[in-house]
C-alpha cells in the first residue's frame, strides 16, 4: 500500500493505493484569504492539521489498508511559498501561487536579465508577480525582518516533508516550475539570488527524502520509518497519472485549470503564451496554466448561494453559448496564454432573463476556450484529451471542453491523476510493481456531438472579440 498526499490550494487529499486501485481516501479543506493589492494568502499553520485530518479520514474509511502503508508520496501545488525558521516554524502567511503583489519586483528582475522574452527563452517560465523569485524580492523590499529571520523558503510539500523527516528538501520539477532553473537544469544566479541561501536541497522527483519520524508517524497513524518520497509538482504528477502523451495532452480541473503536453526536449523556441517545466520522470512539459476554474465556481457559489455541484447541474441545462453570456475568467489576473497580471475578469452579454445557470455555463465555456487557445499554440498532434480533477471528469465540463476543442476526452476511473502519479513515483522509489492501467484504468471516452462542435466554432469570433476588448482594461494598457 502507498499513501499519497496531494496538497492542493483548496483541499488536501490523502489516498491509499494498492496495485489494483484506491483502498481508502480522505480530504480536508483549506481556506484562502484575498487581501487587497492582488494578494492571495493562507495560514501555513493549517497545512499540517489538514494533512493529519485527511489521513484520519482515509484511516477511518479503511483501517486495514492504512495500516499496511509502505511508503508516502507527494503531489503538490507549485509557486506557493512561506518563510520558515531554522526550527521549521512558519513566519507569517504563505504567498500562494496566485498571489500577484510582486508584479513590480518581477518587472525589475526581468529587466536585469534582458527583458521578459529573454527570461522566457532562458527558463521556459514567465517572470510575473506569481514567480517565486519575485515574491522573495517583494519580501526583501517590504518585509525584510521576516525574510531575515527565515532559514528556508518552502512550498507546502517541502514543509510537510520537513515535518515528516526533519530534512529540508525540494525537487527539480518544483524548482523548474518556479522559474529558477534554465533549460539545462542549472539554477539561474540572478533569480536564485533573490532567495538568498533559503533554497533547500534539490532532489530528483521521486527521490526518498528520508524515513518517517516517530512523532509525525504517531500523528498520522502510520508506522514510523516508512520511506517518505518527495514526489513532484502537481502537473508533473497529473501527466504521469493520466498517461498523457503528445497525441493525448492532459487537461486538469481544480482550483484552476491546466493544459500540459509532455515533450522529449526543451522546445526551441518556447511557444509564446506557454511555459516549459521539467517532467517527473524524463523530458519536459509544455504547459498552459490558466487563471481560474473551480475557484470561479466557488466565487459564483458565494454570490448566488448555490453550491458548486448545483451550479454544475444548472450549467448542464443551458444550451451551448450560455444564452449569449460570455465569461472572461481572469479574476486573479490572466495567465496562459495571455500573461497579464493586471487583467480582470467579467461577464458580457448579460440581460434580465439570464440566471446563475447561464453564468455557470459561461464559466465552463470560457475555461474551455482558454484550453483551446493553449492547444493551438502548442501545436501538439492531439487526437484526444486526457481529463482529470475532482470535477474535471464529470459532466458538463467533459462535454464542454470536448465540444469546444473538437476532441474526444478520455477519463480514468479515479479522476485523481495527481495522486496516481505520486503513487507511481513512490512505487518506483521502493521497487513496488504498480502499473497505471491496472491501478487506474480508462473508464470511458466521451466523443463530442458534431453539431455542438460546430455551434462552438460559430461562437469563437464573438468570444475572441470580447477577450480582446476586456483584456487591456484592468492594467491600463
Amino acid at each position: 500500500m502507498i499513501l499519497t498526499l496531494d496538497l492542493g490550494s483548496s483541499t488536501t487529499k490523502a489516498v491509499v493505493w494498492d496495485p489494483g486501485g484506491i483502498g481508502a481516501r480522505g480530504e480536508a479543506p483549506l481556506e484562502t484569504s484575498f487581501p487587497a493589492g492582488g494578494r492571495a494568502e493562507q495560514d501555513p499553520g493549517r497545512w499540517w492539521p489538514a494533512v493529519v485530518a485527511a489521513c484520519a479520514g482515509a484511516r477511518a474509511e479503511n483501517p486495514e489498508a492504512f495500516a499496511a502503508v509502505e511508503a508516502v508520496g507527494f503531489a503538490a501545488a507549485r509557486q506557493t511559498i512561506v518563510a520558515v525558521s531554522g526550527g521549521g516554524e512558519p513566519l507569517g502567511p504563505a504567498l500562494l501561487w496566485s498571489d500577484r503583489r510582486a508584479s513590480a519586483e518581477a518587472a525589475r528582475l526581468a529587466e536585469s536579465l534582458g527583458g521578459a522574452e529573454s527570461v522566457h527563452r532562458l527558463t521556459g517560465g514567465v517572470l510575473d508577480g506569481a514567480a517565486v523569485a519575485a515574491k522573495a524580492a517583494w519580501l526583501a523590499a517590504h518585509e525584510p525582518d521576516r525574510l531575515a529571520a527565515s532559514r528556508w523558503l518552502l512550498t507546502p510539500r517541502d514543509l510537510a516533508v520537513l515535518q515528516m523527516t526533519g530534512r529540508p528538501v525540494t525537487d527539480s520539477s518544483m524548482v523548474s516550475a518556479a522559474g529558477l532553473s534554465d533549460r539545462s537544469g542549472k539554477l539561474v544566479p540572478a533569480l536564485v539570488e533573490a532567495l538568498g541561501p533559503r533554497l533547500p536541497e534539490i532532489l530528483a522527483p521521486g527521490a526518498v527524502a528520508g524515513p518517517l519520524l516517530a512523532g509525525a508517524a504517531a500523528q498520522l497513524g502510520l508506522r514510523g520509518g516508512v520511506p517518505v518520497v518527495v514526489g513532484a509538482g502537481d502537473r508533473a504528477c497529473e501527466v504521469l497519472g493520466t498517461g498523457a502523451r503528445p497525441e493525448r495532452p492532459m487537461v486538469s480541473w481544480g482550483t484552476t485549470a491546466n493544459f500540459s503536453v509532455p515533450v522529449g526536449a526543451f522546445p526551441d523556441p518556447v511557444p509564446d503564451g506557454l511555459i516549459v517545466s521539467r517532467a517527473a520522470v524524463e523530458g519536459f512539459l509544455l504547459e498552459g496554466g490558466l487563471s481560474a476554474a473551480g475557484s470561479l465556481f466557488s466565487w459564483l457559489s458565494g454570490l448566488t448561494g448555490l453550491d458548486p455541484e448545483t451550479l454544475m447541474a444548472r450549467a448542464a441545462l443551458c444550451p451551448p453559448g450560455a444564452g449569449g453570456v460570455i465569461a472572461l475568467p481572469w479574476f486573479g489576473g490572466a495567465r496562459a496564454p495571455w500573461w497579464r497580471d493586471g487583467a480582470r475578469g467579467g461577464f458580457v452579454g448579460l440581460s434580465f432573463d439570464h440566471d446563475a445557470g447561464h453564468l455557470a455555463r459561461a464559466v465552463l465555456e470560457a475555461v474551455a476556450r482558454e484550453v483551446l487557445r493553449c492547444l493551438r499554440i502548442s501545436a501538439a498532434p492531439a487526437a484526444s484529451l486526457a481529463l482529470t480533477g475532482a470535477d474535471g471528469t464529470r459532466a458538463p465540463w467533459a462535454e464542454v471542453v470536448g465540444a469546444v476543442t473538437g476532441l474526444p476526452v478520455v477519463r480514468r476511473r479515479s479522476g485523481q491523476a495527481a495522486s496516481a502519479g505520486a503513487a507511481l513515483l513512490a512505487a518506483a522509489a521502493i521497487g513496488a510493481d504498480y502499473e497505471l492501467d491496472a491501478m487506474d484504468p480508462v473508464l470511458d471516452t466521451v466523443v463530442p456531438d458534431r453539431s455542438t462542435v460546430e455551434r462552438y466554432a460559430e461562437l469563437t469570433d464573438a468570444a475572441d472579440a470580447a477577450a480582446r476588448a476586456v483584456l487591456p482594461l484592468g492594467d491600463g494598457s
